[in-house]
């Protein structure tokens, strides 16, 4: 169903049939021969680097290389033009029904079409949002979670199987600010009048968790020293945060699959098993670090710490494990997490952060690294901010939880679907503008619109060719006649559609979800400018009246419905039928 990967195969065996020959010498390593769209479509259909890739280990110049390969690729009855180019580059021209059989592949496959083995059934663990459970979540969690569950489909769909995961951050100080902001909500429902002083949390939130603990304990907790009801209080604080995090996420449509949390890593000897493993490859040592760059802290002074040889892998300084009281450094419980990751089996870990964790990506992949011998890879994607917008200009809601918009603010004004949709037009490391209005607006300029719009335009064809009595079933469109389709912009949809499973390997190996709704909306262009098309040249509409022609055309305009609606499944978006 790849039709690039078609190719690069027919490459390989006319490479291995010309070393049969003596034309090249045996044994070459065919590993760099890419075949991919060139650069300017003018120069053809698809471009391979065979002739360069491998001249130097052939010994011969590339264009020795590229003028028999190019003969014999011209043999093949797929290729209609095989065309040697600068230094030797060989472009290639098809068939027109060598694209316009990606339509049948499409309706064939149905929402498994560019489905990929790649993955190989390896496994991955991505880890998103984890946002601290002490508030709900706030825009620049949502950008991180829509992302996070857009790659871990795009990797299912890629062949991976993926785990969904939540680090809970339940084991630090901001707990215990938790407890105590909750507590003061506590006092308050029972009637007295509370002040949030600075540094506990303020917002509205919290009021209800007051309220409801007032309904457990009553005034159980009201005369009680700090050290008794902080357990307590803690507790209940995390764990009605965190039903909170979960109905956020399940508005959203994002489910996790373990909820993995970080107090599970104290007392358990985790931490220390982890640290062991990494004193034993002689990767721990007690030194001096070297002041901070810049300006020196005032409180800074030179002492011995017990230190991670994260510089071994790449990091710019070795990193403390513990602190000068003796307790553990944020790094210590974060390589036991990750060790913990390696320890149950994964092949790849993904964690999505805040842009505000790019110094912590260096130190973690050496951990990673040094905990595994090299064998996990980690890849840290980090999300960029999102600044809101109505109309072009700066957007400021009610801010019910203290200072930030909430995830739930921002589905309440566009909903679900257009919020992730949205948050996924821009690559994760750049900044993202989100105007509301723009993303509600009903034109070719919002590519929320133009995608639905055109799976909208297909579902309406296929009613009116029901009632025409047309069978407009998918196997019977795959069975349509597509050679009929001769026209230009008919041959260039069809190219469009059989790019779809290259796309989704390169996206799914970037770890790079955005590519998909950029490929949707350059697709549902295509769709538009065909079907806009048609009201001058006639010969173009979809539904005529002549069932044969119809149903390829039919078939054209289902498979491009077929592939929008994969992909905005990758995306986590529901696709609508009328609009």
């Amino acid at each position: 169903m790849n039709l690039f990967a078609d190719i690069r195969v027919l490459v390989v065996e006319s490479l291995s049939a010309l070393a049969a020959e003596g034309v090249l010498p045996g044994g070459l390593d065919l590993s760099p021969v890419q075949v991919e769209p060139p650069r300017d479509p003018a120069h053809g259909d698809m471009a391979t680097n065979a002739a360069m890739a491998l001249a130097k280990a052939a010994g011969l110049s590339p264009r020795a290389i590229a003028e028999p390969l190019a003969a014999r690729l011209a043999g093949d009855p797929r290729v209609t033009a095989a065309e040697v180019a600068g230094p030797g580059f060989i472009n290639l021209r098809l068939a027109p029904i060598c694209w316009l059989e990606a339509a049948r592949d499409a309706l064939e496959a149905g929402l498994l079409y560019g489905r990929s083995e790649m993955g190989a059934g390896r496994r991955v663990n991505v880890e998103f949002v984890s946002a601290n459970p002490t508030g709900p979540l706030h825009v620049g969690h949502t950008r991180g979670a829509v992302f996070g569950d857009a790659l871990a489909n795009l990797l299912h769909f890629a062949g991976w199987e993926v785990t969904r995961e939540y680090y809970v951050n339940d084991g630090g100080a901001q707990v215990d600010v938790l407890a105590r902001s909750a507590y003061l909500r506590y006092r308050e429902a029972r009637g007295e009048a509370v002040e949030i002083p600075a540094g506990l949390y303020p917002g509205d939130y919290l009021v209800a968790v007051g309220e409801a603990l007032s309904e457990q304990f009553g005034d159980a907790l009201m005369d009680l020293p700090e050290e008794s009801w902080l357990p307590d209080v803690r507790e209940f604080a995390i764990e009605r945060m965190m039903a909170a995090i979960r109905s956020d996420l399940d508005l959203l449509g994002v489910r996790m699959d373990r909820y993995f949390s970080e107090r599970s890593l104290y007392d358990t000897g985790l931490i220390e098993a982890a640290l062991k493993r990494l004193d034993e490859a002689g990767l721990i040592h007690v030194g001096v670090l070297e002041p901070p760059k810049g300006k020196t802290p005032e409180d800074w002074e030179p002492r011995p710490q017990t230190l991670f040889r994260s510089t071994q892998f790449g990091d710019d300084t070795d990193r403390p494990l513990k602190k000068s009281d003796g307790s553990w450094t944020y790094f210590a419980p974060d390589i036991a997490y990750h060790f913990d990751k390696i320890e149950r089996g994964y092949d790849l870990l993904i964690d999505v952060f805040g842009a505000d964790h790019s110094g912590y990506v260096r130190r973690m992949k050496a951990a990673v690294a040094a905990l595994s011998d090299n064998r996990v890879e980690l890849d840290v994607k980090l999300c960029q901010l999102v600044k809101l917008y109505k109309n072009g200009e700066p957007f400021k809601m009610s801010k019910r939880a203290g200072s930030f918009v909430t995830l739930r603010d921002v589905i309440a004004e566009v909903g679900a679907d257009v919020t992730r949709f949205v948050m996924l037009m821009r690559k994760n490391d750049a900044a993202l503008d989100f105007d509301f209005a723009k993303a509600m607006e009903q034109s070719k300029d919002n590519p929320v619109f133009y995608v639905h719009y055109a799976n909208a335009r297909i579902a309406s064809m296929l009613r009116m060719a029901g009632e025409a009595e047309l069978d407009a079933s998918d196997r019977a469109l795959a069975g349509a006649a597509l050679e009929t389709l001769t026209h230009p912009a008919q041959v260039a949809m069809a190219r469009k559609l059989a790019e779809w499973p290259r796309q989704v390997e390169q996206a799914a190996a970037a770890h790079e979800p955005h590519r998909i709704a950029f490929f949707l909306h350059e697709l549902a262009s295509e769709f538009h400018s065909l079907y806009n098309a048609a009201r001058d040249e006639p010969a173009l509409r979809v539904v005529q009246g002549a069932p044969e022609g119809d149903a390829a055309r039919l078939a054209l305009a289902r498979a491009v419905s077929v592939v929008i609606c994969a992909g905005l499944a990758i995306l986590g978006v529901a696709a609508v039928e009328e609009m």
